[in-house]
């Protein structure tokens, strides 16, 4: 994917983001409560929270939002969400993934389905595109007032795989294994993040020409994100730009 789709995108994403907070606030909560039941609710011995905290603040979700989701998830709320992956392919056989965190999969299941069939594509067998992502760790830092030289030397020597700069930002890719250790040695340098996430990347990219197949693969990503089920979607759509969404 060309840099310039791939720097728009982000801008674009960070946008939505911060015109639908709600969805948002929702949608990292569940992220949060998992890891708090999973390993605790001190950040300090539970580095899967101290992820999601950076990650929530990277969304503007204020801190006493942070220590609210935190505090009902040690106290009374019993909710039990499970996380399942749908794989399928959107309009024009786009590979995608779907991360979900439900707690009802028969509901989750069937709006899957329904999304995928009524926009053009279709669900697949578990396994029938994840052979075609790689899973990284995915840190954009916000290089406003910051040395882009300095920053990728900070993102390297903490053991990043790869540092790509853009205007005022820049994209620091990790093995999975490492992302909590450099995104926490960059935070402790000073950067801000503008995301930072496990992300699942397309080792081949489609194009899509046809008219109507955009506007279905536009349709059906709005669908999916709109669901507060949905973590993440992942696709391998290469002019995704070019969407009008």
């Amino acid at each position: 994917m060309s840099g310039h789709s791939k720097w728009n995108n982000i801008k674009r994403k960070k946008e939505k983001t911060d015109g639908a907070k709600a969805k948002i606030f929702t949608k990292v909560g569940r992220e949060i409560s998992v890891a708090v039941r999973e390993g605790g609710s001190d950040p300090n011995n539970n580095g899967k929270l101290r992820d999601l905290i950076a990650k929530a603040k990277s969304l503007n979700v204020p801190n006493d939002n942070i220590q609210r989701i935190i505090k009902k998830a040690e106290g009374l709320d019993k909710t039990e969400f499970e996380a399942i992956t749908y794989e399928g392919y959107g309009p024009g056989g786009i590979a995608m993934m779907v991360e979900t965190l439900t707690d009802n999969r028969n509901r989750t299941a069937a709006d899957m389905r329904h999304y995928f069939d009524k926009n053009g594509g279709n669900l697949g067998a578990m396994g029938c595109v994840s052979y075609l992502f790689t899973k990284k760790g995915m840190i954009v830092l916000d290089l406003e007032d910051k040395d882009a030289d300095e920053a990728m030397m900070d993102a390297l020597d903490a053991g990043a795989e790869d540092f790509d700069a853009g205007e005022d930002m820049a994209q620091v890719t990790t093995d999975p294994d490492m992302f909590s250790d450099v995104r926490q040695a960059l935070e402790d340098k000073g950067y801000s993040f503008l995301s930072a996430d496990i992300a699942m990347i397309p080792s081949t990219t489609t194009a899509l020409s046809d008219e109507a197949q955009m506007t279905s693969m536009a349709k059906l990503l709005d669908a999916l994100e709109d669901n507060d089920d949905v973590q993440n979607v992942w696709h391998n759509l290469e002019n995704e730009d070019d969407l009008d969404r």
